[in-house]
């Protein structure tokens, strides 16, 4: 549940009651128990992540799935669409049938699921990791020696960008 989200609690207790005694609905949260660890077997045990999602920020679970090599359905809203490329490192969605539909279609072909995963993956490397970030200061460090003196800093001669 994150704790930034003021509606979170009422919809978890509604979902609750419309789950009822069905006892293949199992609602799993920070509220019962569930963590970081969990929720990382989860991703890495899953087939497809679906982050259903009316309003989002940056989407963090949405990396860590991706990170994991899972194709992941997430609504069209907010920062997903930075990092779930429609087709390509998953699919997005905006009604509950594309979900389902898009669901389906990966579970369904277990190849297009491991190449939008894999694809998945390099996106984050090339985009959200620290590695990235690193590169970019030091592309930036040896701009600013280019335009301070004119030539690169020894040091930094190597650095390059490459997206």
């Amino acid at each position: 549940m994150a704790h930034d989200d003021p509606e979170g609690l009422a919809y978890y207790e509604r979902t609750a009651r419309h789950a009822g005694e069905d006892y293949d609905i199992h609602l799993l949260s920070n509220l019962n128990g569930v963590g970081s660890l969990e929720v990382n077997a989860f991703q890495r045990a899953a087939h497809v992540v679906i982050q259903k999602s009316i309003r989002e920020g940056f989407g963090l679970v949405v990396s860590e799935a991706l990170w994991k090599g899972r194709p992941v359905v997430a609504g069209n809203v907010g920062g997903i669409p930075l990092q779930v490329v429609d087709g390509a490192t998953g699919f997005l969605a905006n009604t509950h049938e594309e979900y389902v539909d898009r669901a389906l279609r990966l579970l369904r072909d277990p190849r297009l699921a491991r190449r939008l995963g894999a694809n998945g993956r390099e996106h984050v490397r090339e985009h959200y990791l620290i590695t990235r970030y690193l590169r970019d200061y030091l592309l930036a460090f040896r701009r600013l020696a280019e335009h301070d003196d004119g030539t690169a800093s020894s040091n930094l001669a190597g650095a390059s960008y490459a997206g």
